[in-house]
């Protein structure tokens, strides 16, 4: 596996990058509003990858940087940086702090930092980052879009025609299914309907759907019968989408995603991991990586989750 492998490059980055607008829209409507959309806008992946490289703040998370154009005029260009943070990080808010600035070293432009909170805590919120010394004192404020803040309106985002909408929906149903293999697959299944009902475009649909698959993971049974069912589907309503040469992709980015998902978590809890542990990582196959997410939950040492 290779350690040096960004988190950014996840579903989600193909999601967020086929449809931005959609994106800022659904998450930031207010910041969305200002935003020119008909002069395009453009991913500065390489200079944000050197500006994190120059903070030494270890590996990225999912995060953008994205040039636009002012609506009004008073600033040709404008620099989105956007974070989707998953785990509760007390460090978070100097982390923004530090890119922002740097980003502003870089471009001499202001910096819009923009958060989604995808972590399972409906507390955790933070908005600021705020240091002082001696009557010097330094502040910044960012948008943050909590997932979980959602919760309670689940039927009205499988309703919503925003793509991000239906994302939500998805992650928020991981969270609740997590454990409940059945029920996760009923979810599951619904969602892939609903993907097929909105008459998206193909590539949209195959974004949208390799989100899914890589959140709601399931036991192998279950993930051949939900195959079987979509392949049904797909001749039903002569749609081919998600059960051709694209599955072969999405079940390794799904293997990898996991693989990737369970060492951060590792590191987080039980600190670095030996070389003998990460190999054992990078080969085991989707099973076993979905049993170890599930203990590392509740296991007091490593031994006990892969053991």
């Amino acid at each position: 596996m290779n350690q040096d492998a960004d988190d950014f490059d996840s579903p989600w980055k193909d999601a967020l990058i086929h449809a931005f607008p959609d994106f800022m829209a659904f998450y930031f409507p207010r910041a969305a509003a200002q935003i020119d959309w008909s002069a395009g806008y453009t991913f500065l992946d390489q200079e944000l990858r050197q500006v994190v490289r120059d903070a030494e703040l270890g590996r990225r998370r999912l995060d953008v940087l994205v040039r636009v154009s002012d609506r009004d005029g008073s600033e040709h260009w404008l620099y989105i940086h956007v974070e989707i943070q998953s785990q509760r990080d007390d460090q978070l808010p100097e982390r923004l702090y530090i890119y922002n600035y740097r980003l502003y070293d870089r471009y001499r432009r202001p910096i819009a930092t923009l958060v989604v909170l995808a972590d399972p805590s409906p507390t955790w919120k933070p908005r600021s980052f705020r240091a002082r010394s001696l009557g010097c004192q330094i502040a910044m404020r960012f948008p943050v879009a909590k997932l979980m803040d959602a919760r309670d309106r689940l039927e009205a985002l499988l309703a919503d025609p925003n793509p991000f909408a239906l994302i939500t929906a998805a992650h928020l149903l991981t969270q609740q299914t997590h454990g409940n293999h059945a029920e996760r697959y009923t979810v599951k299944w619904r969602l892939a309907r609903l993907l097929y009902q909105r008459r998206w475009e193909r590539q949209r649909i195959i974004d949208l759907f390799a989100i899914i698959d890589w959140m709601m993971q399931l036991p192998k049974d279950l993930e051949h019968q939900l195959w079987q069912q979509l392949e049904t589907l797909e001749r039903n309503t002569q749609m081919r989408y998600v059960t051709s040469v694209e599955r072969i992709g999405i079940e390794k980015g799904l293997q990898q995603g996991a693989a990737d998902v369970l060492l951060r978590q590792m590191e987080r809890r039980f600190g670095p991991l030996d070389d003998g542990t990460r190999a054992r990582i990078a080969e085991a196959d989707s099973e076993h990586l979905l049993e170890w997410s599930d203990r590392i939950l509740d296991a007091q040492t490593l031994n006990d989750v892969l053991h």
